[in-house]
């Protein structure tokens, strides 16, 4: 699922109620055919994981695999002895990683808040960019610690408030907002992982600025991805785009029109 907006991740505003997860498992399973090569934020942000990654594991996790780019690469840098498991909630993006990567991981069809593995069995789980869609923080939390062995680690990315604002701004109306997804702050992740029993817990937030040329780019760098923005009242009109484009353009830097994430990469242990 690897959202962002790109994860990813992440603007989709819902009511999150019974159908959350189904909504969220079919727009991503429709962006799945076209996510890898729209996905280049997400791949970007990444990099502060793979950089934490340790030397050595033998049962690793990825938790919101999307379209397994990222479990692959796990897969081979901890070599033929480890199990490697690509876990997502959408089985269009577990179709396209199993086509794509074939046998290079175990593919499950799961949710982060009630995980389909066994108690302490995985020595790593990473995540970049997939909890944020989750509304149970806690539950995410308590399952990430129910899954990992003692002495086991999760690193996780994840986005805070602040993401997407630029996008926020343009589509924003007089007693309207835009309708993004909230983001939760570091404090909120800090006091859930300390809640589920982690005993080092570490989140180091910085922001990531991308630039596109138009609206248009903007917005299909984040539909491309599975994530959208809420349409309450129906479909957009050309005023309603003439008008964020409007704003939009107000924003504009020398590079372009920019997009930020604020990234929160946590690093947990038990």
């Amino acid at each position: 699922m690897s959202a962002l907006p790109l994860a990813a991740p992440a603007c989709w505003s819902a009511t999150r109620g019974e159908d959350w997860q189904a909504r969220v498992a079919h727009a991503f399973s429709r962006a799945a055919p076209r996510y890898a090569e729209r996905a280049v934020a997400q791949r970007i942000m990444a990099e502060p994981l793979r950089s934490r990654l340790p030397g050595h594991a033998e049962r690793v996790l990825d938790l919101g695999c999307g379209p397994g780019e990222l479990t692959a690469q796990l897969a081979g840098r901890f070599g033929a002895g480890c199990t490697v498991i690509g876990l997502d909630l959408a089985p269009g993006m577990l179709e396209v990683a199993h086509r794509t990567h074939g046998d290079a991981a175990r593919w499950l069809c799961g949710d982060a808040a009630a995980l389909p593995l066994e108690e302490a069995s995985q020595e790593l789980v990473v995540s970049n960019l997939a909890i944020q869609w989750c509304p149970d923080l806690d539950a995410v939390m308590a399952e990430l610690r129910r899954v990992l062995r003692p002495g086991g680690r999760a690193l996780v990315n994840t986005l805070g408030p602040g993401t997407l604002a630029e996008v926020g701004r343009a589509w924003s109306r007089p007693g309207r907002p835009a309708g993004l997804l909230t983001f939760r702050d570091a404090a909120c992740h800090r006091r859930a992982a300390r809640a589920a029993g982690f005993c080092r817990i570490d989140c180091q937030e910085r922001a990531v600025r991308f630039h596109y040329p138009d609206l248009a780019a903007v917005m299909a760098s984040i539909k491309g991805v599975g994530a959208q923005t809420s349409r309450p009242e129906g479909r957009l009109t050309r005023a309603d785009l003439a008008r964020a484009t409007r704003r939009f353009e107000t924003q504009r830097e020398p590079e372009g029109l920019p997009v930020t994430y604020r990234l929160l990469t946590l690093e947990l242990e038990t």
